[in-house]
């Protein structure tokens, strides 16, 4: 999708390529972003997209039309080549099988040729082709937003259920250990969310792992403190789906728990990209750019926390995309690459969070928002690591004006402040750019550590996070 893959991870004749034409500067970002799991190829373009095309030696391969991003797909990156990224970057591949166009045979040919050993015509073209081992893909999507009308090969829920219900029996014929993620509702605002989950899931409850997520955030009409409360729309969006498959599964007597794989969600001016879609057909089009301000990455940073929050259900999430379209990591075309904004709030939770989530009970004041009604100005998550005591907490003051002084008791014995961080600036709207690529980043912010309280100040829209840990004997 745009400039995703071409000029954002792949650029071969960059000052930083690799011997396989893959940006090092974007390699190294995505190491310290803290990516452990990408999903591949895509979201809608996977429901167009022919696998075949993107292997074999690249100048016998197809040039095509993306009619999703109204783009040429050149298909000089492929399977073979995103897994060595992907190996290079230190992350896992999810892959998202085609069932917009394509079905069941063209999925148990990609799993063949991906996680087959050898000894098969699609597994030793593989190793013909460069890869002698098997790529080694656990987590399987089945098709992406099928419940959309922009999608091709859009179905209704029975349609897709079913499809995903057999596409899942014959994969697990062909690898029974693999997770498999159905698609859920691409909005929780889609006239069919609730009913396409529950039919879905009733045809497919035995066969899959996860049920998909999706949702994406934006101002609307200059509502900035509803946006600032996107989390709790996201919030709403995973209880009420967890309580759906639970119903579910209570009605068919299973014991079965389906986890909730959030593989698309972020910050997305989708109004300005639909009042500039593309028109030509171009190779990796500068789409969906989206520069964040702060009170950008305060939301993304929110959304963290809602993750994190529900991760007892939650058991993937991808926040899309990784460069250049709307993605925490921008580049230019021979030239440099930076992190946006929203870089540093999920570069640090990745970093700090770990162990076990810990339910954060908080008392806040609220402010009225158009959209959600009263919403806490605070909202809060920790988490605890038992090998090391580590304690992290994670916090966001939402009021646009006013700082809050955050008060937190803690029960763990003795404990002090490693580190202390707040993204926050006094303009809101300040961003990172290719000539201000620091604007605005990180900065340690002063606490207090008394009487088994932390006490810490948070500014104006501001994210924040604390981690303590135990005296060094």
């Amino acid at each position: 999708m745009g400039r995703c893959v071409y000029t954002g991870i792949y650029e071969p004749g960059h000052p930083t390529a690799d011997e396989d034409g893959f940006r090092g500067d974007v390699l190294a970002l995505t190491r310290e972003l803290g990516v452990t799991l990408v999903r591949y190829p895509g979201g809608n373009f996977v429901s167009g997209y022919r696998w075949e095309d993107g292997i074999g030696p690249v100048a016998d391969r197809p040039v095509r039309r993306d009619l999703a991003w109204h783009s040429i797909e050149t298909n000089e990156v492929g399977v073979d080549e995103f897994v060595r990224w992907a190996r290079k970057a230190g992350v896992e591949v999810m892959y998202a099988v085609n069932l917009g166009t394509r079905g069941i045979t063209e999925a148990l040919d990609v799993h063949e040729y991906v996680n087959h050993e050898g000894g098969t015509r699609l597994s030793d073209l593989r190793r013909a082709n460069g890869s002698p081992e098997p790529h080694g893909v656990a987590v399987w999507c089945l098709g992406n937003e099928l419940d959309g009308p922009w999608q091709t090969g859009h179905k209704t829920a029975h349609e897709y259920g079913r499809l995903a219900a057999e596409t899942a029996r014959a994969l697990r014929q062909a690898e029974p250990g693999l997770e498999l993620v159905a698609c859920g509702s691409s909005s929780s605002a889609m006239p069919t969310f609730g009913e396409w989950e529950t039919t879905v899931l009733e045809l497919a409850y035995d066969q899959v792992d996860h049920i998909s997520c999706h949702a994406y955030y934006e101002v609307l009409d200059g509502d900035v403190d509803s946006f600032l409360a996107s989390a709790v729309d996201m919030d709403r969006f995973v209880e009420r789906v967890v309580a759906i498959a639970d119903a579910v599964g209570a009605r068919l007597g299973s014991d079965k728990r389906i986890g909730v794989s959030f593989d698309e969600w972020n910050v997305w001016y989708q109004k300005r990209f639909q009042a500039n879609p593309p028109v030509e057909w171009e190779v990796a089009p500068r789409i969906i750019e989206d520069r964040y301000d702060v009170a950008d990455a305060v939301v993304v940073g929110s959304l963290l926390i809602s993750l994190l929050r529900h991760s007892d259900r939650v058991t993937a999430a991808c926040q899309a995309q990784l460069v250049n379209v709307i993605a925490p990591i921008r580049t230019e075309p021979g030239g440099p690459a930076w992190r946006q904004t929203t870089f540093h709030p999920f570069a640090l939770t990745s970093r700090l969070a770990g162990g076990r989530v810990l339910r954060a009970e908080t008392t806040s004041p609220t402010y009225p928002t158009a959209r959600y009604g009263d919403v806490p100005v605070v909202d809060a998550v920790a988490t605890h690591d038992p090998d090391t005591g580590a304690v992290v907490v994670f916090a966001v003051n939402r009021h646009r004006t006013e700082p809050v002084e955050l008060r937190v008791s803690l029960a763990f014995g003795a404990v002090e402040v490693a580190e202390a961080w707040t993204l926050s600036d006094p303009d809101t709207a300040a961003a990172n750019t290719e000539q201000e690529p620091d604007r605005v980043v990180p900065r340690s912010q002063p606490t207090d550590l008394a009487d088994d309280t932390l006490t810490v100040v948070l500014p104006p829209v501001s994210w924040n996070a604390v981690r303590l840990v135990r005296p060094p004997r």
